[in-house]
C-alpha cells in the first residue's frame, strides 16, 4: 500500500512539475454579421494598401486609444506619428479573427479583435503568460533561424523562461527564450509571440455604420 501511495505521489509530482500544454485556438465570428464581415473586408484591404484616411474615416470620435487619455482623432494623431509602426500593430489585430461581445450598455454586440484577447484563459495571469500566434511555429535551440528546431508549436500558451533575456533590439527584441506549460523550452521569433493585452480593437455599429471605438494595449 505504501509503495502504491509513493508511486501515485511521484506521478502527481511529475504532472505538477511539468504541467499540461494549453492552447488558445483561433476564433472568428465575423461571418455571423454580414454587414460587419463586409466592413472588415474593406478595412483589411485599406490597411494593406496603407490607406490612413480610410482608417481615420472609421474611427469613432470618442475612440479610446490609450490609458493615458488619448481619445478620438486628436489622440490618434498624437500617438501614431510613425505610420509604419501603426500598420505593424494594426494589421495583425484586424486579420486574426475575433468575437462578438455583448455589453449591457450597448444596443448591439461589439466585435473585439483579435481572438487572443477574448479567448485567453481567465485563470492565467495575462501579464505572465503569452501565446504562440500561429501554427507550426519553430521552437529553436538557439535564437537564430539556422538553429536546430526543438519542436513545432501551434497556439500554445507560453511563459518567458526564468533566465530569459530578449535577443535583439531593446525596444523590439527579435527572439525570446520561452517555456510551454508542458515544459518544452527554446527560442521563438518575436513575430510569433503575443500577449493577451497587446493591441486589440473594438468595433460597434452606430446609426447603421460600423466604427472603431477603441484601439488600445495594456490593462
Amino acid at each position: 500500500m505504501k509503495i502504491l501511495l509513493t508511486i501515485l505521489c511521484a506521478g502527481l509530482f511529475v504532472a505538477t512539475a511539468f504541467g499540461q500544454e494549453r492552447y488558445v485556438k483561433p476564433v472568428d465570428e465575423a461571418s455571423q454579421d454580414a454587414s460587419f464581415l463586409a466592413f472588415r473586408t474593406k478595412l483589411i484591404a485599406a490597411a494593406e494598401r496603407r490607406d490612413m484616411n480610410y482608417v481615420i474615416g472609421i474611427l469613432d470620435p470618442k475612440a479610446e486609444l490609450s490609458y493615458g487619455g488619448h481619445v478620438g482623432l486628436k489622440g490618434f494623431r498624437q500617438l501614431w506619428k510613425n505610420e509604419a509602426e501603426f500598420w505593424d500593430e494594426f494589421l495583425p489585430v484586424i486579420k486574426n479573427g475575433g468575437r462578438f461581445v455583448k455589453d449591457s450598455g450597448l444596443p448591439h454586440p461589439m466585435f473585439a479583435a483579435p481572438y487572443v484577447f477574448t479567448e485567453f484563459p481567465e485563470d492565467l495571469d495575462s501579464f505572465e503568460h503569452f501565446m504562440i500566434f500561429g501554427s507550426d511555429v519553430n521552437l529553436r535551440k538557439e535564437p537564430n533561424t539556422t538553429a536546430e528546431v526543438v519542436t513545432k508549436l501551434s497556439f500554445n500558451v507560453i511563459k518567458l523562461h526564468e533566465d530569459s533575456k530578449p535577443v535583439g533590439d531593446r525596444e523590439r527584441p527579435e527572439w525570446y527564450r520561452v517555456k510551454t506549460l508542458g515544459g518544452q523550452e527554446g527560442y521563438v521569433s518575436r513575430r510569433y509571440f503575443r500577449s493577451p493585452i497587446d493591441y486589440r480593437a473594438g468595433f460597434e455599429k452606430k446609426r447603421g455604420v460600423w466604427k472603431m471605438t477603441y484601439f488600445i494595449s495594456g490593462d
